[in-house]
């Protein structure tokens, strides 16, 4: 029997969701944005509907009700507040059950000298030499580039855009990317540009800790991390959001791997969060005045350091298909648009036209939810004057699960 008010009245914490098939049966795959809920629920329509209903204003027996309404069938309390035990056990209520937990993630993850390979073992290998195997499987030909140096080796590499789509989809595209890494002068400071996935309660944000992978951990640049704070303010370094984001752990890894036999070097984590509410209030980037002090904070401190500075935005392109939120999955004509959409955003990537890439996404109300496009931005108002040159372009697309994601490597000199 449950007592405490917040299960009598569930609330459902916020979600996204998208439908999947199960045993050949519609499914729908409910997560957490923030993944503090760690595991992925799976609801049929049963169950949909009892969970659409946890809302706060509903009690047991109100939900209890409706469904009867709506099914003609009785439900069993038990079954109801069994099924509340385990949404709160999963952390998917609000509550103070939910308020005690997140409160330690949050005292363990500060408390904590470096921030853990948190996708190890899951998106990547977990051990030293499977991973070093994982990683090199990439550059094998024909999607990998081998080892050979780039086609463009003229000038020295400033930047790059390189994924940030799981390594098992996007591999080859990442060897591309870090191959221009491999064959440029090594940089001192690599500051990554991560796209932020989860709400985060302001714009950017700068992590001091080092990053730690199974190749050894990346550290970070504390020198450098010590003079740009103070000019974009203390407030960024609220860096919470870097403990389950992937944008810049995948990239620490590759870092860690096409580096290994190279001199030491150090890394500059900063999270970029989603730029659309610049654009939806009629604004231009250019005009912000939070991203242009941050723009400048970044390129004021490139100069002052010591050693040479290199950007990394860690990047994907579009998401399309129902599981991001459209009414249909893709076609094999609805990919074709949106190459044709990519390769020209791409196009001002390699053009160096930080204001173009705002307009391309702000004109269509970022039709293909391209995640990656802010870092790129930033990437590219902190390199005076850059040019471009893409690598590859690829798109993973699941007709099945009714999505798609796509994604390039693009050098910047």
């Amino acid at each position: 029997m449950l007592e405490t008010d917040h299960l009598l009245r569930p609330r459902l914490r916020p979600v996204e969701s998208f439908p999947v098939e199960m045993n050949e049966q519609e499914h729908v795959c409910v997560r957490d944005p923030l993944a503090l809920a760690e595991q992925p629920i799976f609801l049929n329509g049963t169950l949909l509907f009892l969970v659409s209903k946890m809302d706060g204003g509903h009690t047991l027996r109100d939900i209890q009700a409706e469904y009867f309404r709506a099914s003609g069938e009785i439900l069993p309390l038990e079954s109801l507040e069994n099924l509340v035990s385990q949404l709160d056990e999963q952390h998917y209520l609000d509550g103070p059950s939910f308020q005690s937990y997140y409160q330690a993630l949050v005292e363990a993850y500060r408390a904590a000298p470096s921030r853990p390979a948190r996708h190890a073992g899951s998106a990547y290998e977990a051990s030293h030499d499977a991973l070093l195997e994982q990683l090199q499987s990439y550059f094998a030909p024909p999607e990998g580039p081998g080892n050979g140096p780039p086609p463009d080796f003229s000038k020295p590499l400033r930047g790059l855009v390189s994924p940030h789509i799981d390594f098992s989809r996007g591999g080859p595209t990442y060897a591309h990317a870090y191959r221009a890494i491999a064959h440029s002068p090594k940089a001192d400071t690599y500051v990554i540009l991560g796209t932020c996935h989860t709400p985060m309660p302001q714009r950017f944000s700068v992590s001091e800790k080092d990053y730690e992978t199974p190749l050894g951990t990346a550290r970070t640049d504390k020198d450098f991390v010590g003079r740009l704070i103070p000019r974009m303010g203390t407030r960024y370094l609220d860096d919470f959001s870097h403990r389950g984001e992937h944008s810049i752990e995948f990239q620490a890894v590759f870092l860690r791997y096409i580096l290994q036999d190279g001199p030491d070097f150090r890394i500059v984590p900063i999270l970029v969060n989603s730029f659309h509410d610049i654009y939806a209030e009629g604004r231009t980037a250019a005009e912000d005045p939070e991203i242009c002090r941050v723009v400048a904070a970044i390129r004021q401190t490139m100069e002052e350091v010591p050693g040479r500075v290199c950007l990394v935005a860690g990047a994907d392109l579009a998401h399309v298909g129902m599981r991001f939120g459209d009414s249909q999955g893709p076609t094999e004509p609805s990919l074709q648009r949106v190459e044709r959409e990519d390769r020209f955003f791409l196009n001002l990537v390699e053009q160096g036209d930080a204001e173009g890439v705002f307009r391309s996404i702000a004109e269509d109300n970022d039709r293909r939810r391209v995640c990656g496009y802010p870092p790129i931005y930033m990437a590219l108002r902190c390199i005076d004057r850059a040019q471009g040159k893409l690598l590859q372009y690829r798109q993973w697309a699941d007709l099945n699960a009714r999505a798609a994601v796509t994604y390039a490597a693009v050098a910047l000199y």
